[in-house]
């Protein structure tokens, strides 16, 4: 096999971190989960953390990251169903699976409760919610588009409604799974102006 070149194996091992720090972050939450306990489980050195992040925050912020990118591609594949409807049932079996998981939930309140003491950090976060909230209104203007129905109100608080429903529910999920999704799915149903589903 021929070597790996320097950027290819500092790739390799960047991927490998984020994998191990995603494990640990999601199963030990933020504050239990130390540089070097992501560095003795990826079985590199600390040194090889810090040659890839700058902090435990840095590193935490691209575990979310990624977390959030692979929610955004799930949320894309819905959007790309052919009728409403379907797209309709597709958010809602999605939100029954995602909304609510112990372990992300965990970590998006512990870094959100870290970046709140350190201006550049919360920036960052704020920088990628405000994206969240776009991407949300984007989508309930493709309903707008492409299936003629009329918001009950503007897309960009839609999205800012939808987020902040889904981020609350999600934590009281992660307490009490047995939550009705229905309540998220049905806010969605009302403020795109189509027919409440009952129970």
């Amino acid at each position: 096999m021929p070597r790996l070149t320097r950027a290819e194996s500092q790739a390799r091992t960047r991927t490998r971190l984020l994998e191990v720090a995603s494990e640990l972050f999601l199963r030990d939450g933020y504050a239990a989960t130390s540089l070097e306990k992501v560095a003795d489980a990826a079985g590199y050195t600390r040194g090889a953390v810090y040659s890839n992040f700058r902090n435990k925050d840095e590193l935490c912020m691209a575990v979310l990251d990624e977390i959030r990118a692979a929610r955004v591609e799930d949320i894309l594949a819905i959007l790309r169903a052919d009728t409403l409807d379907e797209r309709v049932h597709l958010f809602e079996a999605w939100a029954e699976r995602v909304v609510g998981d112990p372990g992300w939930t965990r970590l998006e309140l512990e870094f959100g409760v870290q970046s709140s003491g350190d201006e550049k950090l919360r920036e960052e976060l704020a920088t990628r919610i405000v994206a969240l909230t776009e991407l949300i209104a984007q989508g309930v203007r493709s309903f707008e588009d492409t299936d003629g129905i009329k918001l009950m109100m503007p897309a960009d608080q839609i999205g800012v409604a939808m987020l902040s429903l889904g981020v609350g529910l999600g934590v009281f999920r992660s307490v009490e799974p047995k939550l009705p999704i229905g309540a998220l799915v049905n806010t969605l149903r009302v403020l795109i102006g189509v027919p409440v589903v009952s129970p």
